[in-house]
């Protein structure tokens, strides 16, 4: 599976990975899972977006910003395993999203991580979901995604 080159063909490029400001691991790999932390909308040291979806952050940014999560987690995943040749598919995501009040279309925000994990990893990118609005994230982000993957050995 390459995950790099289906992004190269959508335009897209894995940035960094960012080292965790506090006390947890970016990923944790065991019993055929890994389990990659979850992901703000980064490249590098720089929060690309901030605010609340519904007041400050359209439903669109929202999306572009659940797709920076994946293409940093994805970063994540790459760097923990050393390559993607082990990735088997995607198992889990969840997805929060700070939401003003009366915002009701989290699922519409990770529906752009959800369609981007497919095209990076096509029919091994369908996965189990939960979208959660929440009333803030870390550092004013307006998304926040986890994933669980299965690898082989």
């Amino acid at each position: 599976m390459d995950i790099e080159d289906n992004l190269r063909k959508l335009g897209l490029r894995l940035p960094e990975p960012v080292a965790p400001a506090f006390q947890y691991v970016a990923v944790v790999v065991e019993d055929g899972l890994a389990w990659v932390s979850g992901q703000i909308p980064r490249d590098g040291n720089r929060i690309l977006y901030t605010g609340k979806v519904g007041a400050e952050i359209s439903l669109e940014q929202a999306r572009e910003a659940a797709r920076a999560c994946v293409l940093q987690g994805l970063s994540q995943l790459k760097d923990a395993l050393g390559g993607f040749e082990r990735v088997r598919r995607m198992v889990k995501v969840t997805g929060f999203v700070a939401s003003a009040p009366g915002f009701v279309q989290q699922p519409g925000v990770m529906d752009a991580a959800s369609e981007l994990l497919v095209q990076a990893l096509g029919e091994n990118g369908r996965h189990a979901r939960s979208a959660v609005g929440v009333a803030e994230l870390p550092r004013g982000v307006p998304v926040e995604v986890e994933m669980v993957i299965s690898i082989g050995r």
